[in-house]
């Protein structure tokens, strides 16, 4: 459906649901979305808006052919201070965690009550073309120039337009399924 198709059709909008059925969908969705297994990544940014840095799990390749560069796109929490400075910076890099790097994904969500109050102080550290913190042995960051911004609900959307791909060791992926870290199961090719 596209959206001006719900435009036109008022009897579908938010504003048909009650109180009650709305607090029961939205329960609904989160338990159901908390059941698809996703990649773990760091998201990063710096520049004249600040160093900062959020674990998500909300992150997808857009296009490999957008105008000549590839494109991904990550969601972030529109009260976290990371959304704010990646649009003062315009730049991003998502570092896709390796399977043994928990421990940095719960530094940056927040799980952890750290000693130093720099995030940051718990990993090692390079940059690529847009000054953003990459992640040393990560298994794959991709340094990005922030490209668009959409506010939906709670969220920012950012997309970014590729400049540099760092790719580390071939290993599993740090995945987040069912509210906890879990491990690809090794199986044939398919």
């Amino acid at each position: 459906m596209r959206p001006e198709d719900v435009a036109a059709r008022p009897d579908i909008g938010p504003a048909q649901l009650s109180e009650e059925r709305r607090s029961s969908l939205r329960n609904e969705f989160l338990d159901g979305m908390s059941r698809a297994a996703n990649t773990v990544s760091v998201v990063t940014t710096d520049g004249p808006g600040g160093r900062a840095g959020v674990t998500v799990s909300a992150m997808t390749p857009v296009s490999a052919d957008d105008d000549g560069r590839p494109s991904l796109l990550v969601c972030i929490h529109s009260h976290s201070p990371v959304a704010e400075a990646i649009q003062k910076n315009g730049v991003l890099c998502v570092n896709l965690l390796r399977e043994q790097q928990a421990e940095v994904a719960d530094r940056f969500a927040g799980r952890m009550k750290l000693e130093q109050a720099d995030k940051f102080a718990g990993a090692e550290w390079t940059t690529l073309k847009t000054g953003s913190p990459v992640i040393w042995g990560a298994l794959v960051s991709f340094d990005c120039e922030l490209s668009a911004s959409l506010r939906q609900g709670s969220h920012w959307i950012f997309i970014g337009a590729v400049t540099n791909v760092s790719s580390g060791s071939e290993t599993k992926p740090l995945i987040y399924a069912n509210r906890r870290y879990a491990a690809v199961a090794a199986s044939s090719h398919l």
